[in-house]
């Protein structure tokens, strides 16, 4: 299987992160706050393959691209980036040695946790 980084999917990412479209979530609210398999089809249905992909950090290429199993490392909820999503997929490509994919969701989490730190607030000393 031959997944590699989906530059489109980070480059959308980081444009929301930076918009500040970010849900800051608990690490183990992934299961219950990404996209259930009738929300995925309904967004397919009204928006295509194409922007479904966008929520994706991954793709594998022995699937078709007009397939939900192309897809891999979903980030969000197809409005905004979650912490608890990026959580997952930086855990999930670090345990199954796709490199290019920890790497930038690592980025996409460092981005989110400056934004944390900028939100909380500052004790003296």
């Amino acid at each position: 299987m031959a997944v590699t980084l989906n530059q489109r999917a980070y480059d959308h990412a980081r444009r929301l992160v930076a918009e500040g479209a970010v849900v800051d979530d608990d690490r183990d609210a992934w299961s219950e706050h990404r996209p259930s398999p009738q929300q995925e089809n309904a967004f397919i249905a009204e928006h295509g393959y194409g922007e479904y992909g966008r929520w994706h950090l991954g793709v594998d290429d022995e699937h078709g691209a007009e397939t939900k199993a192309h897809y891999k490392f979903p980030y969000g909820d197809f409005v905004r980036v979650h912490r608890c999503g990026l959580l997952a997929a930086e855990s999930r490509a670090g345990q199954r040695g796709y490199t290019d994919i920890e790497l930038a969701v690592a980025h996409l989490h460092g981005m989110v946790e400056e934004r944390r730190a900028l939100k909380e607030p500052r004790t003296a000393e």
